[in-house]
């Protein structure tokens, strides 16, 4: 097992999928998924944005290098019986393959490298609801080494390919108690 598998294990030894938060990108934007079709949680971890998109109907697959997360999830959805598949998948090293999604949800994972294949892997009009870190924060929530962190408007330059939706960085601009700190989010669709 590898070491990163390994970390990511330990994360979610205790876990549970109960507490699983959803990005707020996908909260405030649920109104423009889809009715039906086929959705993707990437990187879900204990898979709180993959349990909103079955929860909303869409067939969701969620992928995650962790085991430990990918069990603890799969149980859950049973449980549920929820539209969800949860399956272990190092998402760097195997991306989604082109047209498959209706939906794509990525919430606090940066790969630039995995971008184009997301961008591919959206059927036409498909959304893509990404979130994470920014370099420009008023508190230091989120990783420690810079390059899992965006620089200002690079969420647009990564997915310029995607006619955008929804964009929100406020960085340290105005009355930084309030508002979305810390982070980007974007919806797009493939046009």
């Amino acid at each position: 097992m590898s070491i990163l598998v390994e970390k990511w294990n330990e994360r979610y030894r205790e876990a549970r999928v109960e507490d699983a938060r959803v990005a707020q990108v996908l909260t405030e934007n649920a109104h423009l998924l889809p009715p039906v079709g086929a959705a993707l949680d990437l990187a879900c971890g204990l898979g709180g944005n993959a349990s909103f998109l079955a929860e909303h109907g869409l067939q969701t697959l969620a992928w995650d290098i962790s085991p430990q997360a990918i069990r603890k999830l799969q149980e859950y959805a049973v449980s549920k019986g929820l539209p969800l598949k949860a399956e272990s998948r190092d998402v760097e090293n195997n991306p989604p393959g082109a047209a498959s999604f209706d939906a794509i949800v990525v919430a606090h994972f940066l790969h630039r490298p995995t971008v184009p294949a997301l961008v591919a892997a959206l059927k036409p009009k498909g959304l893509l609801f990404y979130q994470t870190f920014i370099r420009d924060t008023v508190d230091d929530i989120g990783p420690k080494n810079k390059d899992f962190r965006l620089a200002a408007n690079e969420l647009l330059q990564l997915f310029s390919p995607l006619r955008v939706l929804v964009y929100r960085e406020e960085a340290r601009v105005g009355d930084t108690t309030r508002g979305f700190r810390n982070q980007a989010m974007l919806v797009g669709m493939k046009v």
